[in-house]
């Protein structure tokens, strides 16, 4: 049993501030003195980077379909330990889950946590109208607890005086008004909000201007009854498994404003399993960390800083190096891209034959696949869960052989000569297997230089 106040920030659809409301609430909380947890719900990256910021602590997700709805409690337990308070924002609309069902939806993830729900709605536009779709919400799921209602773009005293008296009788009450004079710029492109690492004095101080308007805007001592209305959680916390790995395999993980899409607990597993985590950024590191074993190319936007990678060839030298004296290199989406010929013309690391451009094409969705062949995550046959999220595009798709196949039998990626790179985020979370692989592989490769 542990026990975890908590929250869950959830919107009625996309795009009705849940970001920024929990965003700033978890800098708002910060700023009273409490020790405060960040949480995203899905596989995102991008939101989570901010919430690192306003809570000064790792980066965490929770994701019923990747991790495996077991695993819910006990990575919030393992993320909140010794904080006051875990917050964990939304996706989509609370309902909205995996094609079009509830699995790894807002609601689903408060339900697994036992958390009540603070509900953010657009109140643009709307009068009594707003009582309707917050009975909806609450009466839809009768599970799920919405404990509480913030109002987003109230356009003045008149118009927040009307939707209260709507709301009055709903018995749900309202926690946060936010006027539509309040609305925050945060830059976007492609896949959504620009992450933190590659604007991190803007994102700093957008992070305490948010804080500032949610203490202004919110009752927070409300928000902090309820989230101390949750029930204990019957769950032990996660914690990775030691590994049996002899010495400390020095695995280079990808880091920088290019490459920020790498969950905590894999660097944690990585570790657990036995080695010695070394951070290389691409756009400036221009060797490989001194012993690197293996490397782990995670995701990010090697795309929009093509051109300052391709002039740092000292590290493409020593990726294709590694490669070369056996060292299992892992990458996925944007560690693919990089790993390319060129990308978008920029002559990169050459490891992997194919070439690689941005597209308007968006593709995006929870994946199931099996290693379609042996490599350093693993034997062939085995299962995992992941997803894609790009707008980009490698050709060839893949290569002989493939790094997976999916569900409907497409090959994916390519497996090669110790190099493991594909479009498909995987959590190793779910598959703790694959972080000491890799590990055993680095190991095994120093053990024959």
């Amino acid at each position: 049993m542990v026990n975890v106040p908590r929250v869950v920030v959830a919107g009625t659809r996309s795009g009705v501030g849940k970001t920024t409301v929990a965003t700033g609430l978890m800098a708002a909380l910060r700023g009273l003195g409490l020790r405060v947890s960040g949480h995203k719900v899905g596989p995102d990256f991008i939101d989570p980077s901010y919430h690192a910021l306003a809570c000064g602590r790792p980066p965490r997700n929770l994701d019923a379909f990747m991790h495996g709805p077991d695993l819910v409690a006990p990575l919030l337990a393992h993320g909140a330990a010794g904080a006051d308070i875990a917050v964990v924002e939304g996706v989509m609309g609370l309902f909205d889950g995996r094609a079009g069902t509830g699995e790894a939806s807002t609601a689903h993830i408060a339900h697994l946590l036992d958390a009540p729900v603070v509900l953010v709605v657009d109140a643009a536009s709307q009068s009594r109208s707003v009582a309707a779709e917050v009975h909806g919400f609450a009466s839809f799921d009768r599970s799920i607890e919405i404990a509480g209602v913030v109002l987003n773009r109230v356009a003045s005293d008149r118009h927040e005086q009307i939707l209260r008296e709507a709301l009055a009788d709903s018995g749900v009450p309202v926690v946060g008004v936010l006027r539509r004079g309040e609305q925050i710029a945060t830059p976007s492109r492609h896949l959504g909000l620009v992450p933190a690492a590659e604007r991190r004095p803007e994102a700093l101080a957008l992070v305490e201007t948010l804080g500032r308007t949610v203490s202004q805007s919110m009752d927070l001592e409300a928000v902090l009854r309820i989230a101390r209305s949750a029930p204990a959680l019957e769950a032990e916390p996660w914690r990775p498994e030691p590994g049996t790995v002899p010495g400390r395999p020095v695995v280079a993980v990808a880091g920088g404003p290019a490459f920020t899409f790498v969950y905590t607990e894999h660097r944690e597993l990585l570790e657990a399993a036995g080695a010695e985590v070394a951070d290389v950024d691409p756009l400036r590191d221009e060797a490989l960390p001194e012993g690197t074993g293996a490397a782990y190319l995670g995701g990010g936007f090697p795309e929009v800083h093509a051109s300052e990678l391709a002039a740092n060839t000292g590290l493409a030298a020593d990726l294709r190096v590694l490669a070369e004296a056996g060292g299992p290199i892992v990458a996925e989406c944007g560690g693919l891209l990089y790993l390319c010929r060129r990308l978008d013309g920029h002559r990169l690391v050459g490891l992997i034959d194919a070439e690689a451009e941005f597209t308007e094409r968006l593709t995006l969705g929870y994946r199931t696949a099996r290693a379609a062949s042996s490599g350093p995550l693993g034997p062939e046959g085995m299962a995992v869960r992941g997803h894609e999220f790009h707008r980009t595009a490698v050709l060839p798709g893949s290569g002989t052989p493939s790094a997976w196949t999916f569900e409907d039998g497409r090959p994916e990626g390519f497996n090669s000569r110790g190099v493991h790179a594909s479009f498909l985020h995987t959590a190793w979370t779910g598959a703790p297997e694959m972080a000491r692989c890799l590990v055993a592989s680095a190991h095994a490769r120093e053990a024959t230089v």
